[in-house]
């Protein structure tokens, strides 16, 4: 079992920017491609950006250009950093890791394997 755990979340103005960050309680081979998600109230989870073990990155159209999915050398902290935040960013965002896939196959599209609990954040004037 591997132990999920998000930082980061808050209340932001719109246009600001914040960083939400995750930690490995252990690798694991589903580490090998991993991603965030996140689910506004009434709306269903959606992945919105992902990693793989090459650090080739893919974005959901919605965040692409304003968000970055990053990794430290050793692969045990995630990281999502957030610019130019929306009031339609607000959310409650989670990382998960999602198989040992290479860069064609592994897409935020794909299901969790091991999901974190989860940081809120909140773009909010």
């Amino acid at each position: 079992q591997v132990q999920l755990q998000e930082s980061g979340g808050g209340k932001v103005q719109p246009g600001g920017a914040m960083r939400l960050s995750c930690s490995l309680s252990k690798p694991h081979p589903s580490s090998y491609c991993m991603a965030w998600f996140r689910q506004a109230p009434g709306k269903e989870r959606e992945g919105i950006a992902s990693i793989d073990n090459d650090r080739t990155t893919k974005y959901a159209d919605s965040v692409r250009g304003r968000f970055t999915i990053s990794q430290d050398n050793a692969k045990m902290w995630l990281y999502l950093d957030m610019s130019t935040l929306k009031s339609e960013d607000t959310a409650m965002y989670y990382c998960a890791t999602l198989g040992p896939y290479n860069a064609a196959a592994c897409s935020f599209a794909r299901q969790p394997y091991f999901l974190g609990q989860g940081t809120q954040v909140t773009v909010s004037s």
